[in-house]
């Protein structure tokens, strides 16, 4: 089932502010969250659809890669952004939202961290990490797995992430008694008013450290490498950014991880050039072989493909190999080769080839004799490169 559009799931127009977006996923969500709908399958998945799509349209780099590629371009494997799936990553993740007086008033604290020992934070998120990776033609239309060695933190094997020295050295949290949350009634003309915000103490991970892990100094996460298989599809260009989801640095004290954000350059070819999804090549012929005509092997993405230059090919000249550029990214659209010809002229000649080009040259055949109904230069150019 294809995935729905982001903008149309927040119900905002593609040019919405920042501010307009969240303003809008807060009411999408509040309309859908599970303690005003409970037990509704079809409201809880149009929860998760709003987190998703708030997920993507709030990160700039996300969004920016969305709005040029759509789904297909946000990572690796072809998926859209990676998608808070369940209510412990969408609380924890969008905690700032779901921390506010808004869900304290309507849900009494429910929304969020859900209260009384329930789903707390787990700690700071990560964040991303941005690469570089510089990929060849062949790679780009075939698409490729890369495994790449990244430099980055990753969680602590020695306390599991958690920062503690032992099981014994964390302790529920005094301040919010574990919830991660702490709540303030005001009275207001209209009434009592709850608030519920994250817990100062804890930062709402509803436990406290007493003894520091000795490996990664409290911080759950330590600097090292990482190898990352990495999807790339087919027909990405330079300049596009994929992301994979979850594979960039390690949050502090079990939080979520960032991104891993892969910035695409292409290797330059020896012999073939890109435009979009059409592939240029530059075939020198000599005189003779314009005139009378040949076989020739030029080189492709792919390999290498005979064509037949007929019998008075001009310098000029363009041929087209159907479908053998590169794909689209996000379609099934293939580009093509094109062949541009052009004639040698010889630049150092012996006098016995002087003489004979000098008798050649009166001959009326050897006139330039230009058909008016064939493509002039600008004609050419602006045909081999739409």
């Amino acid at each position: 089932m294809s995935k729905r559009d982001y903008y149309e799931i927040l119900g905002v127009a593609k040019g919405a502010s920042p501010d307009e977006i969240k303003k809008a996923y807060r009411k999408v969500a509040m309309q859908f969250h599970p303690d005003r709908n409970p037990g509704d399958k079809s409201a809880e998945e149009k929860f998760k659809e709003a987190a998703e799509a708030y997920e993507v349209l709030s990160d700039a780099d996300k969004r920016a890669q969305y709005d040029r590629f759509g789904h297909a371009g946000l990572s690796g494997n072809g998926r859209g952004g990676h998608g808070a799936q369940n209510m412990d990553d969408i609380f924890s993740q969008f905690g700032d939202i779901f921390g506010d007086d808004i869900f304290g008033n309507f849900f009494g604290g429910g929304g969020g961290r859900r209260g009384g020992g329930g789903q707390r934070s787990r700690g700071v998120r990560g964040s991303n990490l941005r690469i570089k990776l510089k990929l060849n033609y062949e790679e780009i239309a075939r698409g490729t797995t890369k495994q790449i060695k990244v430099k980055k933190y990753v969680a602590c094997t020695t306390c599991n992430g958690s920062g503690a020295k032992d099981k014994n050295s964390v302790q529920t949290c005094a301040t919010c008694g574990g919830n991660g949350q702490v709540r303030k009634v005001t009275n207001t003309f209209l009434g009592q008013m709850q608030t519920v915000t994250t817990c100062p103490t804890c930062n709402g991970e509803g436990t406290t450290v007493t003894a520091k892990c000795t490996a990664c100094k409290g911080e759950g996460r330590v600097y090292s490498e990482e190898t990352v298989t990495i999807d790339i599809p087919a027909g990405v260009q330079e300049g596009m950014q994929l992301s994979v989801g979850g594979r960039g640095n390690a949050g502090e004290r079990g939080g979520p991880p960032g991104d891993l954000i892969i910035l695409i350059e292409e290797e330059q070819h020896k012999e073939l050039h890109r435009d979009g999804l059409n592939v240029a090549y530059e075939l020198h012929l000599s005189f003779p072989d314009a005139a009378f005509g040949t076989n020739a092997e030029v080189p492709t993405i792919d390999g290498r493909a005979k064509i037949k230059i007929p019998p008075g090919t001009q310098s000029g000249k363009i041929f087209r190999l159907k479908g053998k550029g590169f794909p689209g990214v996000n379609s099934y659209e293939k580009g093509d080769q094109l062949i541009y010809i052009n004639v040698w002229t010889p630049q150092n000649m012996t006098a016995e080839e002087r003489a004979m080009l000098e008798k050649l040259n009166n001959s009326p055949n050897f006139k330039p004799q230009p058909d008016k109904s064939d493509k002039n230069f600008f004609d050419k150019v602006r045909e081999m490169f739409s």
